[in-house]
């Protein structure tokens, strides 16, 4: 059994006030396989890569034990590009410059090898060909997560509704959750995207935490106070990589589990902000997940005296 994550790669130009890099790998699928493959030792990518990609990236998620049979390079082609500047508050940002270049005609190729998918995680697509993904599997997964974002609710919100409607699992933020229902508070918000499809809604309130809904049950996970963020770029993905990756590797899925799994995705997203792009997610230790895990867990545990 295997877990596949379906995504954009991108080379990313990204300021922010601590610094500024650029050509640095980005998009949503490759911090969703690292982190992932903290737990889970299956884990395959479908993607698309331009000739341009620095082949030692790859190198590294093959270290990751990932699976990049759905690896598709475009030699002749450049890969999606995004530049990205951040404000001092670095949760706002303004996008300078989008190149879809490679991403434009992606075409989701899901080779035999990977017919094998309990666990599918949709990160950020366009809705048709999220949807595309899922009919090319032979069986339906256990597990489908959806992450989207408010883009696609502005330009595709039709394709996105019907895309909701085939999954168990939705992952957007606040603002988004807000958009989608029409309704301010968040409990409202959540009652309707539930009625939508999903069995299990995740709303990511980004330094305020995240909060998990299902049925009338509702989970709330802190958020770690960090000392420097350097770059939030890929920290959504980074979270739904954690998140997947631990479900895969427990199998069992349940409210108890989908708990669990919003902390160990909010621990490796906190990892995330550290450094720019992928690189504080390259190289962690068993140990530093660990100690990060009992973090989440110290700031929310208490005892009420009688």
């Amino acid at each position: 059994m295997s877990l596949i994550i379906i995504g954009s790669v991108a080379l990313d130009d990204i300021e922010t006030p601590f610094g500024k890099v650029e050509k640095i790998v980005g998009g949503a699928a490759p911090f969703a396989c690292l982190a992932a493959s903290y737990f889970y030792d299956k884990v395959k990518i479908v993607a698309i890569v331009g000739g341009d990609f620095p082949k030692s990236e790859i190198d590294i998620w093959k270290a990751h034990q990932i699976d990049i049979a759905g690896l598709q390079i475009a030699e002749e082609e450049k890969s999606f590009h995004w530049s990205g500047k951040y404000h001092i508050d670095m949760n706002s940002r303004d996008t300078l410059k989008t190149g879809l270049n490679v991403l434009e005609s992606f075409d989701p190729i899901i080779p035999d090898s990977y017919q094998d998918c309990e666990f599918l995680l949709l990160a950020n697509l366009t809705p048709q060909t999220q949807q595309t993904a899922i009919k090319r599997l032979q069986k339906r997964p256990k597990l489908i997560v959806l992450d989207t974002m408010n883009f696609w609710m502005d330009v595709a919100l039709n394709d996105l509704i019907e895309t909701i409607k085939l999954v168990d699992v939705l992952t957007i933020n606040d603002a988004e959750a807000r958009q989608l229902s029409g309704e301010y508070s968040l409990v409202k918000a959540a009652k309707k995207i539930l009625k939508m499809g999903p069995n299990y809604l995740i709303i990511k309130k980004g330094e305020h935490g995240a909060l998990l809904f299902h049925e009338e049950q509702v989970f709330s996970a802190p958020a770690l106070p960090l000392a420097e963020v350097f770059d939030p770029t890929g920290a959504g993905d980074t979270f739904a990589g954690g998140f997947i990756g631990y479900l895969a590797k427990v199998g069992t899925i349940n409210f108890h589990n989908m708990k669990n799994a919003v902390v160990y995705g909010s621990a490796l997203a906190s990892f995330c902000v550290e450094k720019f792009g992928t690189e504080r997610i390259k190289n962690l230790k068993s140990a530093e997940i660990a100690e990060r895990v009992q973090e989440f867990v110290n700031l929310s545990s208490f005892n009420i005296e009688n």
